[in-house]
């Protein structure tokens, strides 16, 4: 049944998206409807597509609120107009613009496509449209950005998301991705936009005069930065011991990490050839992210088969990167936190040894985002360099890290937990491409210098530092106000929980409240966000958040302490009381789970 004003939405949608199979495909939920079968159409046409800082994100289809022809052109038309009045004076507009190999060929959609159709826009708008030729890892664009000053850079991909899905990620001129109030206020430019300027033709802006092909110098550019700021034993790389098996699985990964590994002197990785190259409908996994149950268990088997010794793999837009590491037990799956406290080891270690004169490290910097590991914190402690946390999300990382720079200040390393790092300072995102070929360098030294594994490395960390065992979990409920009244108990009208249970809270932050029980204001120094962090005086830290784009309450629980099996003992503790007072769970008949 189609809803009062539907059929109106339809008739002025039809006649504003150029693609007629997505129209077809709307046609025919309209017949659909009209027989009883299905009210589809009424949620395609109803809602929108919410633009936020991650830009546009949903599956590919007709329909507002559905990635394709029209909400692509709504949201380039937007984003030009709101840059060209925030920049009034500026003449020479420029963005970089590339995609990924997503496409649901039945509609004639694609992450080129829609690429195609951002620069036509773009170049209608008066930009110079850098446009990316064939598929390109998503770092390119901010490293495209940065280098060249430009006013913004797209990328069409959706990452690690189910195969149905595309996305519309923006760069503002920093080099980072859009942070607020860019987002509301592109938002806003884009209900403004709705109605095509033009009839776009995707297929001609390759013979538009504001259409450059960037695509050889930026690679060449890109490469030759990372591996002058970055590779630190190249002759050394040569002689690698250290085999390493590496899937791409079914992204755009494996042409640009194994330039990386050329660029370092690395071996040749052994490719896990199922998963090498672009396939949009990612054939081997059920979901294509390395961090999900099962993802990585065929680049494990190519592994032992080849002898490898260590397993790297990208997610599908190359800007993340997982590890682990056969052993005579099986293998050892880092987590993103301990990839991390490598990475930041290494670049630590290396930075010192480049600056043997250097005994200040007041403007050396180091960050992570909230909910990432707090062992960060305790190396920059020891070793007295500076520590800074974020919110969630390589935006509030990569911003941060601009906003240091302008300060003079230098920025080794950031990373998040969900597998995203930043090593060094050629582009102000994560970048799966450069961690993998300082990881593999960073191996190789390990071994041949002080024949060690990556886990045996690991584990001297832990011994030195403490164990920082976590457990990163959720709970889901498709009722928004029962979440919200979970919040609302913890906050308790600003009469905040200092015990739980048998735990005393040390320190509560609450982003939303800009309340910071630890410092000497009471003022949280972070932006305004629905964050509640508790501190316990065992050191164990709780960090609450609703994740942004399902119905679930995320949890982050860490521990340190001396020993492992005690400090794992104490943490599932801590879990199975902090989830079942905090949360109520089964009051709330929420679906969750415990150690």
């Amino acid at each position: 049944m189609m809803m009062k004003d539907t059929e109106k939405m339809l008739k002025e949608y039809l006649e504003m998206d150029p693609n007629s199979k997505t129209c077809e495909e709307l046609i025919q939920l309209k017949k659909e409807a009209e027989k009883g079968a299905s009210s589809e159409i009424n949620e395609r046409l109803q809602t929108r597509l919410q633009f936020g800082t991650a830009g546009l994100r949903g599956p590919m289809g007709g329909g507002y609120n559905r990635m394709n022809d029209l909400t692509v052109i709504q949201a380039t038309q937007g984003l030009c107009a709101y840059i060209k009045e925030t920049f009034p004076e500026k003449k020479d507009l420029s963005i970089a613009i590339a995609y990924d190999h997503r496409a649901k060929k039945s509609l004639d959609l694609s992450s080129k496509r829609f690429a195609e159709l951002t620069a036509c826009v773009a170049i209608h708008a008066g930009f110079k449209a850098h446009l990316m030729r064939g598929f390109t890892a998503t770092p390119l664009v901010p490293f495209l950005v940065r280098k060249h000053s430009m006013d913004a850079g797209v990328v069409v991909t959706a990452s690690h998301n189910p195969k149905d899905d595309n996305g519309f990620k923006v760069y503002w001129n920093t080099g980072s991705q859009i942070v607020p109030p860019h987002d509301k206020n592109i938002a806003a430019y884009i209900q403004k936009n709705l109605k095509p300027w033009k009839k776009y033709d995707a297929e001609g802006v390759y013979q538009l005069k504001g259409c450059v092909d960037p695509t050889q110098k930026a690679l060449e550019d890109y490469f030759s930065a990372i591996t002058t700021k970055l590779c630190r034993y190249p002759n050394e790389n040569k002689s690698s011991n250290v085999k390493i098996a590496y899937t791409a699985m079914h992204g755009v990964g494996k042409a640009f990490t194994a330039e990386s590994f050329k660029r370092f002197n690395l071996p040749a990785f052994v490719s896990v050839a199922e998963q090498e190259n672009p396939d949009p409908e990612f054939p081997t996994v059920k979901f294509p992210n390395p961090e999900e149950k099962g993802a990585m268990d065929l680049s494990i088997a190519v592994a032992k088969k080849n002898g490898c010794s260590l397993v790297l793999a990208n997610d599908p837009d190359a800007d993340r990167l997982a590890a682990a590491e056969i052993t005579d037990s099986g293998y050892k799956m880092f987590s993103g936190n301990e990839i991390g406290i490598l990475l930041a080891d290494w670049q630590w270690t290396q930075y010192k040894k480049n600056h043997p004169e250097k005994s200040d490290y007041s403007d050396v910097y180091m960050l992570n985002s909230t909910v990432s590991s707090k062992m960060l914190r305790a190396y920059a402690r020891a070793e007295g360099f500076q520590y800074r946390d974020t919110l969630t999300g390589f935006k509030w990382m990569g911003n941060t890290a601009y906003d240091l720079e302008k300060q003079g200040k230098t920025v080794l390393f950031m990373f998040e937990e969900a597998i995203g790092y930043c090593v060094g300072d050629v582009v102000l995102d994560k970048d799966g491409v450069c961690a993998a070929a300082v990881f593999g360098e960073m191996a190789n030294y390990l071994k041949r210098v002080h024949n060690l594994s990556v886990s045996q490395h690991l584990e001297a960390l832990y011994k030195r530092l403490g164990y920082f065992l976590s457990h990163n979990y959720y709970v889901r409920s498709n009722d928004q106000k029962v979440l919200g009244k979970i919040f609302s108990r913890l906050r308790n009208e600003g009469n905040y929980w200092f015990r739980c249970g048998k735990y005393t809270i040390s320190a509560i932050r609450d982003l939303e409240t800009g309340y910071d029980s630890s410092q000497p204001d009471l003022k949280a120094i972070l932006p305004k966000s629905n964050v509640l962090t508790y501190e316990f005086t065992n050191g164990c830290v709780i960090t609450l958040r609703p994740s942004g784009t399902e119905p679930k309450l995320k949890y982050y629980i860490e521990l340190s302490g001396p020993r492992k099996e005690s400090t794992q003992e104490e943490l599932h503790e801590m879990v199975r009381v902090l989830v079942v007072s905090m949360l109520e769970p089964e009051k709330h008949n929420l679906k969750f789970s415990l150690p």
